[in-house]
């Protein structure tokens, strides 16, 4: 960690903080694992950008050979401007507009429909003039945390596997042309048994639709967050998914590719929040760390309950003691409760590990605070990919009442 650990001081001296760090080397690494886990069958991944989309970030996953996955028609248009063919994007959106779905249509990616209404106007303009694929919602809960468990009963995401026959009537009177189904279970699972029972009812589904070229299963890779902790057994399950396909390819009569959405597995690894500490606040009950930062910056913690391992860059071999890690927003805003750290003084720069997804794309300027600057670490070098928000950006896009007036 010597490498990396003078890498973040020095980003931190040349941009300041708060600063979002990303490694290169490590989101090439889990791509590079990806790759050799499902080598036993035609497999396609797909970066789901949501976690991180920076357009220098997809630059680089796209020179790995991996395509996109999008959930908005901008992500859509970050993929292109990045240099993503539009065959190699994946628009899979949730409650949006036909007409989003058409503009992703007119751009000419691939399409992933996951509610009848859509499917059903859909086909009724377009017919079997542009292949589509559907996501289907298996009733399988899995997942870390409930709020990113996308595949119960509960769940809005997909057509219910219990709607099989209402889908097949639809494809039936369009004249759709289905070239994939999809199903998404969840985010950070364990069990290789997960996936394979989605596997199982993909299959039981794909029987009834005969054209297909793929079987998509999402993602939802778990990866550590700390020493010790699980992580999905990617060899295992790439071995399970290569025999399967090939035993339901006998039956089916044709070979399908299998596709994957990865997004945190590829990124999340990979980044790093730098912070300084501004005060030390001994209580009655703990001693506060406060930091430059805020749930603004990471609102993981908050939102999720995650756990980010936390390094003093300053005083690495300081004794250790407990304190409760905060940030500067007006409201509880805890990074850490309670963690043991080498021994924090002000001004020591900290670093909050694992932040390379759904970190600063899930950032906001909450109380005025400035969106911090990315850096991208690559082949030993710091390259600024985005720069810190200023008072200016604040402002821009706000109109002032006494402006209009005059």
């Amino acid at each position: 960690m010597s490498g990396i650990n003078d890498a973040l001081r020095a980003a931190a001296d040349q941009f300041g903080t708060p600063l979002y760090v990303y490694d290169a080397a490590t989101i090439s690494g889990q791509y590079a694992k990806l790759k050799q886990a499902f080598s036993g069958h035609p497999t396609r991944f797909f970066y789901a950008c949501k976690a991180l989309s920076n357009v220098a970030i997809l630059r680089h996953i796209q020179a790995l050979g991996s395509g996109l996955d999008c959930v908005s028609i901008n992500e859509v248009r970050l993929g292109l401007h990045a240099g993503f063919e539009p065959q190699n994007i994946l628009f899979t959106p949730n409650s949006v507009t036909f007409e989003e779905l058409v503009a992703a249509k007119e751009l000419g990616v691939n399409l992933n429909i996951d509610n009848i209404s859509l499917l059903e106007r859909f086909g009724a303009r377009f017919g079997a003039s542009y292949p589509v694929c559907v996501r289907l919602n298996p009733h399988i809960e899995a997942g870390g945390n409930y709020k990113i468990q996308t595949g119960h009963i509960d769940s809005k995401f997909g057509i219910s596997i219990h709607q099989l026959r209402h889908l097949e009537r639809v494809v039936k009177g369009t004249g759709l042309h289905v070239r994939g189904l999809h199903m998404h279970t969840g985010s950070e699972i364990k069990d290789v048994g997960v996936f394979m029972r989605a596997l199982e009812i993909l299959f039981d589904a794909a029987g009834r639709f005969p054209d297909l070229d793929f079987l998509d299963l999402g993602s939802g890779f778990k990866v550590p967050y700390k020493p010790g902790d699980a992580e999905t057994d990617l060899t295992t399950l790439g071995q399970q998914v290569a025999a399967a396909f090939q035993g339901f390819e006998r039956e089916y009569g044709r070979p399908l590719e299998c596709w994957f959405e990865p997004g945190k597995y590829l990124v999340s690894e990979s980044g790093y929040l730098l912070v300084h500490v501004a005060v030390v606040k001994q209580t009655t009950a703990t001693v506060f760390a406060g930091v430059n930062s805020g749930f603004n910056h990471l609102i993981r913690p908050m939102f999720y309950d995650s756990y980010h391992h936390i390094s003093n860059l300053t005083n690495p071999q300081g004794a250790e003691r407990l304190y409760t890690v905060v940030g500067n927003i007006c409201e509880t805003d805890t990074f850490a409760w309670d963690r043991l750290l080498p021994e924090i003084r002000e001004n020591d720069l900290l670093a909050f590990h694992n932040a390379g997804a759904y970190g600063f794309e899930m950032s906001s300027s909450f109380n005025s605070r400035p969106r911090p600057a990315e850096v991208l670490l690559e082949a030993g070098q710091l390259r600024l990919i985005r720069r810190r928000q200023t008072f200016e950006d604040l402002l821009a896009g706000q109109i002032d009442a006494v402006e209009v007036l005059s």
